[in-house]
């Protein structure tokens, strides 16, 4: 577990430097549109296709530890080639080769990803899984704003004095490939269980049973329509701060590091409650939250930035790190629980696939709609005439959507069926909402106390909790009057 924890940060690290704004800058800078911006976000789950015989090599030679560490040194090594792209190819060429090159990381990822999740599966207890892998992602993704931080200040730094962005990129992406191995250094000392008997029937049979079993099928529909939901939009929260607001590196990732700060403190909890409830439960949660950012963005740009853009924007990331904490631990969680043990590689290669789909269509859709919206624009204003001895007009715009505003808004709306959908998948320890709702509030609560007191700190933190107290607690409230007004003092304090 040391090991893992260990391994985390530098598989983060490689993750935040060679992927994220970072790609999607340097793929700008080599000229890509919006529709080759979702062709480098649809190739990861597009890869996932290879999942199935992922799971053939995984039963045929049965010692994951190097099959992971294998694939993953050939696949990593692509981003070698990434960095050549703009010294030794023709301009035409860059993106054709960037999306290959892409296109057989995530290809080699996706048996790397099979391997280690049974591995993982038989390895880490249930018990304390939920807390485990929180602990891990916590640590990865603190190590990961870090090194993002300093990277985009670096490259902003070396091309404002003139330095080659092309060469600042190159640097970075090979930076980033040894930190991928460094990672594998440490993976290579973890132990690796003995692999449970196969499952009944030949390999065809037992990759069909997840798409099978009524239960699991349930969560295969729900990863679907929700890996759809958030693919369509979130590959472009970048393109979205570089193109419509203008702003530079430097200021999308420390928002990006706002949000991982985010992910980091409430990483903890969200492990915390999905070990003591369920994972069903804290998805519906975290979920709801993730969803409502969705709404928000289209408001930090009325025809361009305004007033309110910088203040709109650290509040969507606070809340986007706080629910992509819970969403991105639990759906991984709840797929791993409900895998039977001794089919645990098909159930979830199973889970894989159907979410890659997802997440392959997404940002597809997302870069064709944000094209074909490019041009389009519904607004709704105030007028107020008047006629008097001298006559006067006022025009105030107070919704303005255009281009990718359209997706964000559809997938707030594909968002909240996929939820829907998650009612039907069953858990153990599933609990009614309110509950999960009064102890996350406490959990929060908790961890507020701790943090420095800095003035607006507490009223910034308290909005996610607030605003799912209103949707989904009413009658909570009523019930919690005592102690919400005690709730109320606190924060005012």
């Amino acid at each position: 577990m040391k090991l893992l924890l260990a391994s985390g940060g530098f598989a983060q690290t490689m993750g935040t430097l060679n992927g994220g704004a970072f790609l999607v800058a340097f793929a700008l800078l080599l000229g890509a549109n919006n529709i080759i911006i979702g062709l480098l976000f649809a190739a990861t789950p597009l890869a996932q296709i290879l999942q199935m015989p992922a799971v053939y090599l995984v039963d045929k030679l049965r010692r994951r530890r190097l099959l992971l560490v294998g694939s993953a040194v050939i696949g990593r090594l692509a981003w070698l080639l990434i960095a050549a792209l703009p010294f030794f190819f023709e301009p035409r060429l860059r993106v054709p080769l960037l999306l290959l090159a892409l296109a057989f990381y995530f290809g080699t990822g996706a048996v790397t990803g099979c391997a280690f999740n049974s591995w993982m599966r038989d390895l880490i207890p249930d018990t304390v899984l939920g807390r485990f892998f929180a602990k891990r992602a916590s640590i990865a993704v603190a190590v990961g704003a870090v090194m993002g931080l300093v990277a985009s200040f670096a490259i902003d730094y070396f091309v404002h004095h003139g330095g080659n962005a092309a060469l600042a990129y190159a640097v970075l992406f090979t930076f980033g490939c040894i930190c991928g191995m460094i990672d594998l250094a440490f993976v290579m000392g973890v132990p690796e269980p003995p692999m449970t008997a196969n499952g009944h029937g030949g390999l065809a049979r037992r990759l069909a049973r997840p798409f099978a079993d009524p239960l699991f099928r349930q969560l295969l529909v729900f990863m679907g329509y929700w890996s759809f939901a958030i693919n369509l939009v979130v590959p472009f929260f970048a393109v979205y701060m570089f193109k419509r607001l203008g702003l530079s590196l430097a200021w999308v990732m420390a928002l990006t590091v706002i949000s991982q700060v985010m992910y980091v403190v409430f990483m903890h909890i969200w492990g915390v409650l999905s070990d003591r409830f369920s994972n069903k439960n804290v998805l519906g949660l975290s979920g709801l939250m993730f969803l409502v950012t969705f709404v928000m963005w289209p408001f930090t740009s009325f025809d361009g930035p305004h007033v309110f853009t910088i203040p709109l924007l650290i509040w969507i990331h606070v809340v986007t790190g706080i629910a992509t904490a819970g969403v991105n631990l639990c759906a991984g969680n709840i797929a791993l629980k409900n895998a039977p043990r001794d089919e645990a590689t098909a159930y979830l290669a199973g889970n894989s696939l159907i979410a890659g789909l997802g997440a392959m269509i997404g940002p597809l859709a997302g870069g064709l709609l944000g094209d074909f919206f490019a041009d389009q624009k519904l607004t709704l204003s105030l007028d107020w005439v008047y006629s008097g001895s001298e006559p006067a007009s006022f025009h105030v715009p107070a919704f303005s959507i255009t281009g990718l505003d359209f997706v964000f808004l559809l997938a707030f709306v594909v968002g909240i069926y996929s939820l829907h959908r998650l009612l039907s998948v069953r858990e153990k320890g599933e609990v009614e909402s309110h509950i999960v709702v009064s102890e996350f509030r406490a959990e929060t609560r908790k961890v507020m106390r701790q943090l420095v007191e800095i003035t607006g700190t507490r009223q910034v933190l308290s909005y996610p909790y607030l605003i799912i107290r209103d949707v989904m607690g009413g009658s909570t409230r009523r019930r919690d009057a005592v102690q919400n007004d005690e709730d109320v003092a606190y924060d005012d304090g």
